[in-house]
């Protein structure tokens, strides 16, 4: 990790460390047997995600001789840190694939086997399969002074062949592994009766590798390998010179499976020849290259994970709905009696549907604005919308096209608005509209009243089953007046420097925390009951993060919940010894931002959707919003706060070396997520 005489811990090493409790959780035999899975696919995708992301820039930045000294590493040291730490996780996550989950999803019913351990049976399933379906697919390229190197789109498995010509000449072809089927092929049920099992799956690379040769008539196969290759993802987007976003976004899509690679993973007994065939075309070191021993890829392990086997899967919960929300309830009169919290997923998400639902049918309703950041596919937030609009509503939708990994769906979602007569607009040059953010204007009588509902999460139904996330309604006059200026911020060429609740970065957010971590030290020295609790997913940014050692040396308490990364060093003596930094790592993604001041005993409590990152405090539109009412400023700091701060099951602490270890206790066991899962029941 980094040196621990550095005031700051390098951001990507601490990445790889939230990593690495991921895996934990994989290793964790209290699990059932498909949730272990389940965080295997999880650590593989966060894995792809930190290389086409963080990786890439870091040799982006090795090339260029950048060096920002931050954290007292250069690029180059970075990457040679990142090596070490995940070459060992690396094999640890097959060998828990190998040897410990494969066999014990066998041992229930559930195997996955590789294709040299099928029956009779089971192999002329598998080949008729492969005629009919897989080898009209499959094409085979070559790779000889007559054929250029083929180009090897990201994320997908290839398999390369070595194959002897007529002439002896060994020759070289690469064969992609169909995307549009699935990787895991169901076989009929195994006939061995010493393993029996109700669901069988084979390799789909694996069944194509058995019958290579039909591929290569009259010569001889020599060896065929798995292979798969990671790519630059992080696209650049030219606003200043895109006459249209919406155009730049679609381009810069397609380019980026043409952009560098940064990581190839490999059979572990793939020679070394074909592989350096590999690394020369793909202008990679041999630091770039991760030999893999097991399958490739295990982020396909959600195919095993979404089988209806729920004995071998976490108990299944209905998220309570509070009864003022029930079906029937007339919302808007409820909204009007107080606010209204809601704790994701353990409340449930259909109150914000049928939120928008209802002003879309509302004869009263006049308008409906919305920010949309990820809404994932099927949404029915967006179809609520096109409904709103069809039924004569002005609707406006801020969609934001730089939602990475996301911009294809959201392109979809933004023509579809459009085509109802929705105004959809695409944000701002030179920034990212990542704030969650619904407002409903509507006619009461002689008045017009607007209701705003406020997250820290995605208007996403499937994530919000999965992410723990805070929603908010209130009718409050002032936040309202907000929400409508916000909006003529995003739509139009309002230039708001002030708001009355909301803070707004990039224009009040960081400067208003500040004040209040300032406050906070002038309360301990005048009082010495200074305490600041924080909640997010990341914190690394440079200056918030000296504001608080600032405040540990005047002796207020921090105690911080980060999920992600983390460069505060905590406990450092003369620095940061009154800060605790605890991440916890469970069934459900830590997802909500809350930000707490204790005031003077006059509580002050921010949520929203902004983390402490340069990138969410100056690069992006963000939203924190204060909760006044007492009774639900209670509620989130026992929830949300204390709970998690006082988890000994899930949790982690991180030291000052940069590395988090696991809290244990001698007194009873207290899992925050699963107290809060009964308590919903």
């Amino acid at each position: 990790m980094s040196s621990t005489s550095a005031p700051l811990i390098n951001r990507e090493l601490s990445w790889v460390e939230f990593n690495r409790r991921v895996l934990q959780e994989a290793a964790d035999p209290s699990h059932p047997p498909l949730e272990r899975a389940k965080f295997l696919a999880i650590f593989a995708t966060n894995l792809d995600e930190f290389y086409m992301i963080r990786v890439s820039g870091l040799k982006a930045q090795r090339a260029n001789d950048y060096f920002d000294g931050a954290d007292g590493l250069t690029p180059a040291q970075i990457l040679e840190q990142l090596n070490a730490q995940l070459a060992p996780m690396v094999n640890e996550h097959s060998r828990l694939w190998r040897d410990e989950i494969c066999p014990l999803l066998t041992q229930h019913g559930v195997c996955v086997i590789d294709a040299h351990e099928m029956n009779e049976d089971q192999r002329t399933f598998a080949n008729e399969y492969f005629r009919r379906t897989v080898f009209p697919v499959l094409t085979p390229l070559a790779f000889d002074p007559g054929h250029p190197f083929p180009h090897i789109s990201n994320l997908s498995l290839s398999l390369a062949v070595a194959v002897e010509d007529e002439r002896g000449r060994t020759r070289f072809a690469r064969v992609k592994v169909p995307p549009s089927l699935p990787r895991l092929l169901q076989l009929n049920e195994c006939s061995d009766e010493s393993e029996p099992c109700e669901r069988c799956f084979v390799w789909l690379d694996q069944i194509i590798a058995a019958n290579i040769t039909s591929l290569f008539h009259e010569l001889r196969v020599l060896g065929v390998y798995e292979f798969r290759v990671t790519r630059d993802a992080d696209i650049e987007i030219s606003e200043d010179e895109a006459g249209d976003l919406r155009d730049s976004v679609e381009r810069s899509v397609k380019e980026r499976g043409f952009l560098d690679v940064v990581r190839l993973e490999v059979d572990h007994e793939m020679p070394s020849e074909i592989c350096g065939i590999l690394m020369e075309n793909l202008n990679l070191r041999e630091t770039d290259v991760q030999r893999i021993e097991g399958p490739i890829d295990l982020s396909k392990l959600w195919e095993i994970y979404r089988l209806n086997v729920p004995q071998l899967k976490d108990p299944p919960f209905t998220p309570r709905t509070p009864p003022k929300l029930a079906d029937g309830i007339d919302i808007f009169a409820e909204i009007r009696k107080s606010d209204v919290l809601l704790h994701h997923p353990y409340d449930s998400f259909t109150p914000v549907v049928n939120f928008i639902r209802t002003a879309a049918r509302d004869p009263h309703v006049l308008a409906i604005k919305q920010t949309l950041y990820r809404v994932g596919p099927n949404s029915p937030i967006v179809q609520a919308l096109i409904e709103a609009a069809q039924n004569g509503k002005q609707v406006a939708a801020m969609v934001e096209l730089k939602a990475r990994f996301d911009e294809e769906n959201n392109l979809e979602w933004a023509r579809r608005l459009e085509a109802v007569g929705a105004h959809v607009v695409f944000g701002i040059p030179g920034l990212k509209v990542h704030s969650k953010v619904l407002l409903v204007v509507r006619r009461e009588g002689d008045e017009i009243r607007r209701y705003v509902h406020l997250s820290t999460g995605n208007y996403n139904a499937a994530s919000a089953r999965v992410y723990t996330d805070l929603g908010f309604f209130t009718c409050s006059e002032r936040i309202g007046e907000d929400a409508s200026d916000l909006f003529n911020f995003l739509t139009g060429y309002s230039r708001q420097r002030a708001y009355k609740e909301l803070f707004v970065a990039p224009v009040t957010l960081r400067q208003q925390i500040a004040e209040r971590i300032e406050r906070e030290i002038q309360h301990h020295r005048l009082n010495s009951n200074g305490r600041i609790a924080f909640k997010m997913n990341a914190l690394v940014d440079p200056e918030m993060i000296t504001l608080l050692y600032k405040a540990s040396m005047a002796g207020v308490k921090i105690d911080l919940l980060v999920r992600g990364m983390c460069s505060l060093r905590p406990g450092v003596p003369g620095m940061s010894e009154n800060i605790r930094v605890i991440s916890v790592v469970g069934r459900f993604l830590e997802h909500s931002r809350v930000y707490w001041f204790h005031n003077d005993g006059k509580s002050e409590i921010y949520l929203g959707s902004a983390d402490l990152m340069e990138r969410n405090l100056d690069r992006r539109v963000e939203t924190l919003f204060p909760i006044h009412d007492p009774v639900l400023v209670k509620r989130i700091v026992d929830e949300v706060l204390d709970l998690g701060l006082a988890d000994n099951v899930k949790s982690h602490e991180l030291g000052l070396n940069g590395q988090y270890h696991k809290i244990t206790s001698q007194g009873p066991q207290l899992n925050s997520q699963m107290i809060l899962l009964k308590a919903s029941d």
